[in-house]
C-alpha cells in the first residue's frame, strides 16, 4: 500500500469514529442553541427554506439540473483523482463565499431570497465530486446517495449517526434500492432532512447577525460538505477493494 492510501485510510477511520462517538456536552449545548435560533427565525423564512429543500430534493431525484460531464478514466490514480476533488471544493467554497458576502451585505430579505442559490451551489459541487470518483450520477440510486451526503454534513450528532447507518454499506444495498423514483418515498426523506438540517447555518438569515456571518460562514460550510463527500466516497472505495 502506498503512503497516500495509508493517509486516506487513517483519515477515513478518524472520520467514522468521530461520527459514531457519543454526543458530548458541547454537542448538547449546541443543539440547544440551534433550537433557540430556530425559534427566532420567522415563519415565512421557514416556509422559504422548506420550499427550497423540497425543490432541491425533486431536482436531484428527478431532474437534470445538476448533471455533469466530468467522467475521469477509471484508471486514474486516487491521489490524482482527489487532487481534482480538492480543486472543486476550493472553487465552490470561494463561489459560496462570494454569494455569502453579497447576501450578507444585502441584509435579511436578500439572504432569504438567495438561499436556494446557495443550496444549488452545494448540490452542484456534490455532483462534480461524485463524477470525479467515477460515479454515474444519472443513476437514481447514486443521486439518493448524494442526498444522504448532503444530509449527513448538516445533521445533528444523533441525526448524523442515523444517516451514516444508511450509507456505510451502500454498495451492498444497491440491489434492493429502487432504480427510479416510482417506489421512493421522497416526501418522507425531505421531511427527515428538514428535521435534521443544521439550524446554526441559518443564522445568516437573521437581521444584523446575518451581515456578520456572510462570506466566512458559507466558505466553511461548503468546505465541510466537500470533506464529508470525500470521506463518504472513500468509504465506498475502501469496501470495493
Amino acid at each position: 500500500m502506498d503512503s497516500y492510501r495509508q493517509k486516506v485510510e487513517i483519515e477515513l477511520e478518524f472520520w467514522k469514529r468521530d461520527i459514531l462517538k457519543k454526543p458530548s456536552v458541547l454537542n448538547k449545548v449546541t443543539d440547544g442553541i440551534q433550537k433557540k435560533i430556530n425559534g427566532y427565525i420567522p415563519d415565512k423564512v421557514h416556509d422559504a427554506i422548506t420550499a427550497a429543500i423540497k425543490g432541491m430534493t425533486r431536482a436531484v431525484l428527478y431532474g437534470s439540473t445538476y448533471t455533469t460531464s466530468s467522467t475521469p478514466p477509471e484508471e486514474m490514480s486516487l491521489i490524482h483523482r482527489e487532487a481534482l476533488v480538492r480543486e472543486k471544493i476550493d472553487s465552490y467554497s470561494k463561489t459560496g463565499a462570494a454569494e455569502g458576502g453579497i447576501t450578507g451585505a444585502g441584509g435579511f430579505l436578500m439572504s432569504m431570497a438567495d438561499f436556494p442559490i446557495l443550496v444549488g451551489i452545494k448540490m452542484k459541487m456534490l455532483f462534480e465530486i461524485a463524477a470525479l470518483y467515477g460515479v454515474d450520477v444519472k443513476d437514481f440510486r447514486e443521486r439518493l446517495y448524494i442526498l444522504y451526503i448532503f444530509q449527513l454534513a448538516f445533521s445533528s450528532k444523533e441525526g448524523g449517526q442515523k444517516v451514516f447507518a444508511h450509507i456505510q454499506d451502500w454498495d451492498e444495498k444497491l440491489h434492493i434500492l429502487p432504480e427510479n423514483s416510482d417506489n421512493f418515498d421522497w416526501k418522507t426523506f425531505q421531511q427527515e432532512y428538514r428535521d435534521y438540517i443544521d439550524i446554526a447555518k441559518l443564522a445568516q438569515l437573521l437581521p444584523v447577525v446575518g451581515a456578520a456571518v456572510g462570506a466566512v460562514a458559507n466558505y466553511q460550510l461548503i468546505k465541510k460538505l466537500g470533506k464529508t463527500a470525500t470521506q463518504a466516497y472513500r468509504m465506498r472505495l475502501k469496501k470495493a477493494e
